[in-house]
């Protein structure tokens, strides 16, 4: 399928979707929604992938938020329904293959919503985060107030979505917002490098692992510690699971199917 405001590239088992719009710092539009959600469909086919990467095109921006000059002739009903229905960051949720978020610049609003849906967030040296929705009169729209206190803390996302303020890649490391940081010119390698090791591990597992670690911010531990066992047990029943303890006992890297 050809895109107007991505590109998807495959890097053997890691694809790689960058939102393309730089003379706009890569703002997220309706059509950056539609099409990253048609992406994900297609890679969700693709048993040959088996980690996505997301980044902006150009070094200033990740995405530098939502696109506002679509914001005025929106109402709210059609506003709620473009964020309740198949919206990017939700189609980023639940996918179910693990989804790597490289900040390669500013990372605002939408953008840091975006990146907060995604499994692992990489960033360079000169990344850029904040909510600043509160500067326009309104409030976060694609789960910034959700997922940013289960990632920093209440107080931390407090601040971020009353104040507006921005906060540097050093910064957004030491709150947990990110998982590491680097300098811009060893982001991209760092980012694959990290990619391609989960692409070696078996896919199901992968998978279910996902699932296991994003129940437990949406449940108590009772109701985690249950659902890990099921998860776990699951996985005994895969080729898989037999693969990877041959390989062990017999000292080879195992060769993981999917199965």
């Amino acid at each position: 399928m050809a895109y107007e405001t991505i590109t998807l590239e495959r890097r053997g088992k890691v694809a790689l979707l960058t939102i393309n719009r730089p003379d706009k710092l890569n703002a997220l539009s309706s059509k950056v929604h539609i099409e990253g959600v048609a992406a994900l469909d297609e890679l969700r086919k693709d048993d040959g992938v088996r980690v996505v990467i997301i980044t902006g095109s150009g070094e200033k921006a990740f995405i530098a938020g939502a696109d506002i000059s679509e914001f005025e002739d929106k109402t709210p009903i059609t506003q709620r329904n473009s964020f309740t229905e198949r919206s990017l960051f939700n189609s980023i949720d639940t996918f179910p293959k693990p989804v790597i978020a490289m900040v390669n610049g500013f990372c605002l609003g939408g953008g840091n919503e975006l990146a907060m849906a995604c499994d692992i967030r990489m960033a360079s040296e000169n990344a850029k985060f904040s909510q600043p929705e509160i500067n326009l009169g309104i409030m976060c729209g694609g789960g910034g107030t959700q997922r940013l206190p289960r990632l920093v803390g209440e107080g931390r996302a407090m601040e971020m979505a009353l104040t507006g303020n921005m906060i540097d890649a050093v910064t957004a490391e030491r709150f947990g917002l990110v998982n590491h940081v680097y300098p811009a010119d060893q982001l991209e390698t760092e980012t694959m490098k990290l990619a391609e090791n989960i692409a070696e591990k078996a896919p199901i597992a992968l998978q279910l692992s996902k699932e296991a670690v994003k129940f437990a911010s949406r449940s108590n531990l009772d109701e985690g510690l249950r659902r890990e066992v099921d998860l776990f047990a699951i996985c005994f029943s895969t080729e898989d699971k037999k693969e990877g303890v041959s390989a062990f006992l017999e000292k080879r890297k195992p060769e993981f199917k999917g199965r």
